[in-house]
């Protein structure tokens, strides 16, 4: 197969930690042609996607004494060649958020390839569609109780009731602008309005979890079934368990309540071709589906002598036969 990944500049990966490089590395593995571009660098041509693409040649990392090891140089990257996305076997969009223009306009060249040609991963119409925020509110059963209001009073009401919340701005990625809102705290009006620009911008406020003292749980599934999940805890110096905020991963497992979650949300994610995703649940609570770049593959393979990469790429093997048969 020729798999194309639409990632951030390679330069700029870890791949120690990125799960676009432990799935690009499966699918050198298992035999594939591995392509690379970035969302500026799609265009349409006679009514086609088409992409700046590079060949990747890819040195697998190691794991020595329990932490992953990447050679220097990690890749080498073949000569640009503009060549039609629908000629790759598969497309993964993995740039990272925020889903800005440049991030839904490159959504929209993709709808310009033939998905009985080529797979696209996550389906673009899906992406857009999928907030990863706002897209857990239809899974009433799953979530917290939660409302997303621009409104100063309402969100005052909502926290009053609930005697602390959590405000999550809809459009932020790794745990950038969430807060801690409690009724009684002087800066309360201030807090709202900054975070909704003055009342024009909504924002997501969910009764505060204290579990979530206990971790967030990342739970990667495939085709709308789980297939491996590690467990992040904070710092300590930060109430946000998110890698990116310096929180740390630890060996977890899937509760009976976990995969009550995943089996309510697991036909929408296939209606809406979110084949590879990530959901995060507290206190056994989903909290949010994250459908743009997922990530934990690196985390969960080190922590359970698992190759995720692995099952992804086989997934889609298995799944281009059937389609071609």
């Amino acid at each position: 197969m020729k798999l194309a990944f639409i990632i951030d500049p390679i330069h700029q990966l870890d791949p120690c930690h990125d799960t676009s490089v432990a799935l690009m590395e499966a699918a050198q593995i298992l035999g594939h042609e591995v392509w690379v571009t970035q969302a500026n660098l799609l265009s349409v041509v006679e009514g086609k996607a088409w992409a700046v693409l590079q060949q990747a040649e890819l040195v697998p990392v190691q794991l020595v004494e329990g932490r992953w090891v990447a050679a220097n140089p990690w890749y080498k990257l073949s000569e640009r060649s503009l060549t039609s996305l629908e000629t790759m076997d598969a497309v993964f969009m993995r740039t990272d958020p925020p889903v800005n223009d440049s991030y839904l306009y490159a959504t929209y060249i993709l709808d310009y390839i033939d998905q009985k040609k080529t797979l696209v991963i996550n389906s673009p119409s899906g992406i857009r569609g999928a907030n990863e925020k706002m897209y857990a509110l239809q899974f009433t059963k799953a979530i917290p109780e939660t409302i997303v209001s621009a409104d100063k009073q309402f969100i005052r009401q909502f926290v009053e009731a609930k005697g602390t919340a959590v405000l999550k701005p809809l459009g932020n990625k790794a745990g950038e602008g969430i807060l801690i809102l409690q009724s009684g705290d002087r800066n309360f009006n201030s807090i709202i309005e900054l975070s909704t620009l003055q009342g024009k911008v909504p924002v997501m406020v969910q009764t505060y979890l204290p579990q979530a003292k206990e971790g967030d749980k990342r739970i990667i599934l495939l085709n709308g079934q789980p297939i491996g999940a590690l467990n992040r805890l904070s710092s300590g110096t930060d109430f946000r368990n998110n890698m990116a905020t310096g929180g740390t991963v630890a060996q977890t497992e899937i509760t009976p309540r976990e995969h009550e979650i995943c089996t309510q949300i697991a036909e929408r994610l296939r209606q809406d071709g979110l084949i590879f995703v990530g959901i995060d649940v507290i206190g056994g609570y989903l909290t949010e589906v994250n459908v743009t770049s997922p990530t934990g593959i690196r985390e969960i393979d080190r922590l359970d002598g698992t190759r995720l990469g692995h099952q992804v790429i086989q997934w889609i093997e298995q799944t281009l036969n059937k389609n071609r048969e």
